[in-house]
Protein backbone atom coordinates (compact mmCIF):
# COMPACT_ATOMS: atom_id res chain seq x y z
CA UNK A 1 0.00 0.00 0.00
CA UNK A 2 2.90 2.38 0.67
CA UNK A 3 4.34 1.82 -2.86
CA UNK A 4 0.95 2.40 -4.49
CA UNK A 5 0.56 5.66 -2.57
CA UNK A 6 3.96 6.92 -3.69
CA UNK A 7 3.20 6.05 -7.37
CA UNK A 8 -0.13 7.87 -7.10
CA UNK A 9 1.55 10.97 -5.69
CA UNK A 10 4.14 10.87 -8.46
CA UNK A 11 1.42 10.69 -11.15
CA UNK A 12 -0.41 13.64 -9.60
CA UNK A 13 2.85 15.64 -9.54
CA UNK A 14 3.52 14.89 -13.23
CA UNK A 15 -0.06 15.76 -14.21
CA UNK A 16 0.13 19.17 -12.49
CA UNK A 17 3.49 19.79 -14.14
CA UNK A 18 2.08 19.09 -17.66
CA UNK A 19 -0.99 21.29 -17.13
CA UNK A 20 0.59 24.41 -15.59
CA UNK A 21 4.08 24.47 -17.14
CA UNK A 22 4.26 25.08 -20.95
CA UNK A 23 6.86 22.91 -22.69
CA UNK A 24 9.76 24.61 -24.41
CA UNK A 25 9.66 24.68 -28.25
CA UNK A 26 11.70 22.01 -29.94
CA UNK A 27 14.02 24.58 -31.53
CA UNK A 28 14.77 26.42 -28.24
CA UNK A 29 18.37 26.09 -27.11
CA UNK A 30 18.97 24.27 -23.88
CA UNK A 31 19.11 26.37 -20.70
CA UNK A 32 22.70 26.26 -19.45
CA UNK A 33 21.67 27.28 -15.92
CA UNK A 34 18.93 24.62 -15.69
CA UNK A 35 20.14 21.57 -17.61
CA UNK A 36 17.58 18.87 -18.40
CA UNK A 37 17.05 16.27 -15.75
CA UNK A 38 18.34 12.86 -16.63
CA UNK A 39 15.73 10.10 -16.51
CA UNK A 40 17.85 8.13 -14.10
CA UNK A 41 17.57 10.92 -11.52
CA UNK A 42 13.82 10.31 -11.29
CA UNK A 43 14.62 6.99 -9.67
CA UNK A 44 14.82 8.85 -6.35
CA UNK A 45 11.02 8.93 -6.31
CA UNK A 46 10.96 5.14 -6.36
CA UNK A 47 13.18 4.83 -3.25
CA UNK A 48 11.36 3.61 -0.17
CA UNK A 49 13.23 3.76 3.14
CA UNK A 50 12.77 0.80 5.46
CA UNK A 51 10.58 1.59 8.48
CA UNK A 52 12.40 2.61 11.65
CA UNK A 53 11.55 0.32 14.55
CA UNK A 54 12.43 1.27 18.12
CA UNK A 55 12.05 -1.47 20.66
CA UNK A 56 11.59 -0.16 24.21
CA UNK A 57 12.60 -2.74 26.81
CA UNK A 58 9.86 -3.70 29.21
CA UNK A 59 10.20 -2.57 32.84
CA UNK A 60 8.77 -4.64 35.64
CA UNK A 61 8.92 -3.89 39.32
CA UNK A 62 11.23 -6.17 41.25
CA UNK A 63 10.22 -7.75 44.53
CA UNK A 64 12.04 -7.63 47.86
CA UNK A 65 13.20 -11.20 47.24
CA UNK A 66 14.61 -10.19 43.84
CA UNK A 67 16.74 -7.46 45.39
CA UNK A 68 17.64 -9.23 48.67
CA UNK A 69 17.30 -12.96 47.95
CA UNK A 70 19.26 -14.12 51.02
CA UNK A 71 17.20 -12.52 53.80
CA UNK A 72 16.30 -14.83 56.64
CA UNK A 73 12.67 -15.14 57.74
CA UNK A 74 13.43 -13.02 60.81
CA UNK A 75 15.08 -10.31 58.71
CA UNK A 76 12.24 -10.29 56.19
CA UNK A 77 9.65 -9.98 58.97
CA UNK A 78 11.52 -7.00 60.45
CA UNK A 79 11.85 -5.33 57.05
CA UNK A 80 8.13 -5.65 56.34
CA UNK A 81 6.61 -4.86 59.76
CA UNK A 82 7.57 -1.18 59.93
CA UNK A 83 10.52 -1.51 62.31
CA UNK A 84 13.11 -2.38 59.70
CA UNK A 85 16.25 -4.47 60.06
CA UNK A 86 19.31 -2.75 61.52
CA UNK A 87 22.86 -4.03 62.00
CA UNK A 88 26.21 -2.53 62.93
CA UNK A 89 29.78 -3.70 62.53
CA UNK A 90 33.28 -2.29 62.73
CA UNK A 91 35.93 -1.99 60.02
CA UNK A 92 37.00 -5.65 60.28
CA UNK A 93 33.42 -6.97 60.24
CA UNK A 94 31.02 -7.73 57.40
CA UNK A 95 27.44 -6.71 56.57
CA UNK A 96 24.37 -8.83 57.25
CA UNK A 97 22.04 -7.27 54.68
CA UNK A 98 23.53 -8.21 51.32
CA UNK A 99 21.84 -7.32 48.01
CA UNK A 100 21.74 -9.94 45.28
CA UNK A 101 24.77 -10.20 43.02
CA UNK A 102 22.71 -9.09 39.98
CA UNK A 103 20.77 -6.35 41.83
CA UNK A 104 23.08 -3.56 40.65
CA UNK A 105 23.35 -2.25 44.25
CA UNK A 106 26.72 -1.87 45.94
CA UNK A 107 26.69 0.67 48.77
CA UNK A 108 29.39 -1.15 50.72
CA UNK A 109 32.23 -0.25 48.34
CA UNK A 110 31.38 3.46 48.43
CA UNK A 111 31.15 3.55 52.22
CA UNK A 112 34.31 1.51 52.80
CA UNK A 113 36.29 3.71 50.39
CA UNK A 114 36.35 6.33 53.20
CA UNK A 115 37.91 3.78 55.59
CA UNK A 116 35.29 4.07 58.35
CA UNK A 117 35.80 2.67 61.81
CA UNK A 118 32.07 2.03 62.41
CA UNK A 119 29.35 1.05 59.92
CA UNK A 120 25.57 0.73 60.25
CA UNK A 121 23.23 -0.82 57.68
CA UNK A 122 19.44 -0.60 57.60
CA UNK A 123 16.65 -1.98 55.43
CA UNK A 124 12.91 -1.32 55.46
CA UNK A 125 10.01 -1.47 53.02
CA UNK A 126 7.47 1.36 53.22
CA UNK A 127 4.10 0.06 51.91
CA UNK A 128 2.05 2.22 49.55
CA UNK A 129 -1.42 2.67 51.01
CA UNK A 130 -3.22 5.01 48.60
CA UNK A 131 -1.33 4.79 45.30
CA UNK A 132 1.87 3.44 43.83
CA UNK A 133 4.83 5.80 44.16
CA UNK A 134 7.35 6.39 41.39
CA UNK A 135 10.80 7.95 41.00
CA UNK A 136 9.45 11.50 41.00
CA UNK A 137 7.60 10.86 44.26
CA UNK A 138 10.81 9.57 45.84
CA UNK A 139 12.78 12.55 44.55
CA UNK A 140 10.28 15.02 46.00
CA UNK A 141 10.29 13.20 49.34
CA UNK A 142 14.07 13.72 49.53
CA UNK A 143 13.81 17.46 48.85
CA UNK A 144 12.10 18.45 52.12
CA UNK A 145 15.30 19.00 54.09
CA UNK A 146 13.65 21.38 56.58
CA UNK A 147 11.34 18.60 57.78
CA UNK A 148 14.21 16.54 59.20
CA UNK A 149 14.44 18.82 62.25
CA UNK A 150 10.84 18.02 63.21
CA UNK A 151 11.58 14.38 64.04
CA UNK A 152 12.18 13.25 67.60
CA UNK A 153 13.10 9.92 69.16
CA UNK A 154 11.84 8.39 72.41
CA UNK A 155 14.92 8.10 74.62
CA UNK A 156 14.56 7.09 78.28
CA UNK A 157 10.92 8.13 78.29
CA UNK A 158 11.44 11.53 76.66
CA UNK A 159 11.01 12.76 73.08
CA UNK A 160 14.51 13.90 72.17
CA UNK A 161 15.23 16.15 69.22
CA UNK A 162 18.46 15.01 67.56
CA UNK A 163 18.79 17.75 64.94
CA UNK A 164 17.91 21.21 66.21
CA UNK A 165 17.95 22.73 62.71
CA UNK A 166 18.30 21.37 59.17
CA UNK A 167 18.55 23.63 56.16
CA UNK A 168 19.90 23.95 52.65
CA UNK A 169 22.85 26.19 51.93
CA UNK A 170 23.49 28.37 48.92
CA UNK A 171 26.79 26.59 48.17
CA UNK A 172 29.84 25.10 49.86
CA UNK A 173 31.53 28.51 49.84
CA UNK A 174 28.49 30.70 50.55
CA UNK A 175 26.94 28.94 53.50
CA UNK A 176 23.84 31.10 53.65
CA UNK A 177 20.57 29.25 54.45
CA UNK A 178 18.11 28.98 51.54
CA UNK A 179 14.58 27.51 51.54
CA UNK A 180 13.72 24.14 50.10
CA UNK A 181 12.65 24.35 46.44
CA UNK A 182 9.00 23.86 45.44
CA UNK A 183 7.53 20.52 44.45
CA UNK A 184 9.25 19.26 41.28
CA UNK A 185 7.38 18.19 38.13
CA UNK A 186 10.42 16.74 36.36
CA UNK A 187 13.17 14.37 37.40
CA UNK A 188 16.83 15.39 36.96
CA UNK A 189 19.56 12.91 36.07
CA UNK A 190 21.53 14.04 39.11
CA UNK A 191 21.67 16.85 41.67
CA UNK A 192 24.13 18.17 44.26
CA UNK A 193 23.05 20.18 47.30
CA UNK A 194 24.78 21.57 50.39
CA UNK A 195 23.22 21.27 53.83
CA UNK A 196 23.76 22.22 57.45
CA UNK A 197 22.50 20.03 60.27
CA UNK A 198 22.75 21.43 63.79
CA UNK A 199 23.26 18.30 65.88
CA UNK A 200 22.28 18.59 69.53
CA UNK A 201 25.48 16.87 70.63
CA UNK A 202 28.04 17.46 67.86
CA UNK A 203 27.13 20.97 66.75
CA UNK A 204 27.20 22.05 63.09
CA UNK A 205 27.45 19.33 60.45
CA UNK A 206 28.11 20.64 56.93
CA UNK A 207 27.00 18.01 54.47
CA UNK A 208 27.05 17.54 50.72
CA UNK A 209 24.03 15.69 49.36
CA UNK A 210 24.14 14.01 45.97
CA UNK A 211 21.14 12.50 44.21
CA UNK A 212 21.63 10.13 41.28
CA UNK A 213 19.04 8.26 39.22
CA UNK A 214 19.64 4.61 38.36
CA UNK A 215 17.82 1.98 36.35
CA UNK A 216 15.72 0.70 39.24
CA UNK A 217 16.06 3.31 41.97
CA UNK A 218 17.44 6.56 43.35
CA UNK A 219 20.60 6.89 45.42
CA UNK A 220 21.00 9.72 47.94
CA UNK A 221 24.51 10.19 49.34
CA UNK A 222 25.53 12.41 52.25
CA UNK A 223 29.09 13.24 53.31
CA UNK A 224 30.63 15.96 55.48
CA UNK A 225 32.59 18.49 53.42
CA UNK A 226 33.97 20.28 56.51
CA UNK A 227 35.61 19.15 59.72
CA UNK A 228 33.39 18.51 62.74
CA UNK A 229 34.60 20.04 65.98
CA UNK A 230 33.43 19.93 69.57
CA UNK A 231 34.52 22.99 71.52
CA UNK A 232 38.12 23.51 70.36
CA UNK A 233 38.72 19.86 69.49
CA UNK A 234 38.31 18.38 66.04
CA UNK A 235 36.46 15.09 66.39
CA UNK A 236 35.95 14.26 62.71
CA UNK A 237 37.85 15.27 59.59
CA UNK A 238 36.13 16.34 56.39
CA UNK A 239 34.94 13.41 54.25
CA UNK A 240 35.07 11.06 57.26
CA UNK A 241 31.32 10.47 57.33
CA UNK A 242 29.12 9.00 54.62
CA UNK A 243 25.50 7.91 54.56
CA UNK A 244 24.16 6.36 51.38
CA UNK A 245 20.43 5.75 51.04
CA UNK A 246 19.05 3.72 48.16
CA UNK A 247 15.31 3.83 47.38
CA UNK A 248 13.52 1.61 44.86
CA UNK A 249 9.83 1.03 44.07
CA UNK A 250 9.24 -2.70 44.54
CA UNK A 251 6.09 -4.80 44.43
CA UNK A 252 5.70 -4.52 48.21
CA UNK A 253 6.11 -0.72 48.36
CA UNK A 254 9.25 1.46 48.52
CA UNK A 255 12.45 -0.30 49.49
CA UNK A 256 14.76 1.89 51.61
CA UNK A 257 18.27 0.49 52.06
CA UNK A 258 21.01 2.51 53.73
CA UNK A 259 24.59 2.08 54.78
CA UNK A 260 26.46 4.64 56.84
CA UNK A 261 30.09 4.82 57.87
CA UNK A 262 32.07 7.12 60.12
CA UNK A 263 35.70 7.30 61.13
CA UNK A 264 36.30 8.32 64.73
CA UNK A 265 39.77 8.02 66.34
CA UNK A 266 39.99 5.23 68.85
CA UNK A 267 40.64 7.43 71.88
CA UNK A 268 37.35 9.28 71.17
CA UNK A 269 35.34 6.21 70.14
CA UNK A 270 36.16 4.52 73.45
CA UNK A 271 34.70 7.45 75.39
CA UNK A 272 31.35 7.66 73.63
CA UNK A 273 28.69 5.07 72.90
CA UNK A 274 29.14 5.56 69.17
CA UNK A 275 26.93 2.84 67.65
CA UNK A 276 23.68 3.85 69.43
CA UNK A 277 24.34 7.51 68.60
CA UNK A 278 24.84 6.71 64.92
CA UNK A 279 21.81 4.46 64.98
CA UNK A 280 19.65 7.28 66.36
CA UNK A 281 20.63 9.59 63.51
CA UNK A 282 19.98 6.93 60.88
CA UNK A 283 16.58 6.30 62.48
CA UNK A 284 15.72 9.99 62.14
CA UNK A 285 16.66 9.94 58.46
CA UNK A 286 14.65 6.78 57.79
CA UNK A 287 11.63 8.23 59.63
CA UNK A 288 11.98 11.46 57.63
CA UNK A 289 12.00 9.53 54.34
CA UNK A 290 9.01 7.45 55.41
CA UNK A 291 7.05 10.57 56.28
CA UNK A 292 8.04 12.19 52.98
CA UNK A 293 6.77 9.18 51.03
CA UNK A 294 3.47 9.35 52.93
CA UNK A 295 3.23 13.05 52.02
CA UNK A 296 3.68 12.17 48.36
CA UNK A 297 0.83 9.66 48.55
CA UNK A 298 -1.51 12.50 49.51
CA UNK A 299 0.02 15.17 47.28
CA UNK A 300 -1.75 14.21 44.03
CA UNK A 301 -5.09 13.92 45.82
CA UNK A 302 -4.70 17.36 47.45
CA UNK A 303 -3.54 18.95 44.19
CA UNK A 304 -6.56 17.57 42.35
CA UNK A 305 -8.89 18.88 45.07
CA UNK A 306 -7.48 22.43 45.00
CA UNK A 307 -7.62 22.60 41.20
CA UNK A 308 -11.36 21.91 41.24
Amino acid sequence: MHSAGKIGNLCLFLFITLVFISPLPAESPPDSENPPVDDDELDIFDFEAPPLIFEVPGFELRSLNNVFPDLTLVQRAAVMNGRGARYSFEKDGSPSLIPGADSGINLLSSVMSKKPSHIIEALIVVPCNRRELDFLDIYNALRRIKNIQDHTLPIRGNDVKIFMDTTRLESAQRRRPVPDPPHADTLPNSETMYLRFVDQYMGDLYLRGEVSIGLYGITYSLSNFRDVSYSIFRIMKAESFSAIIYLEPVKEGILVYSMSGIYIPGFIAHRVNLTPNMNNRITVLVNWITEGLREEEYFVQRSHFYRQ
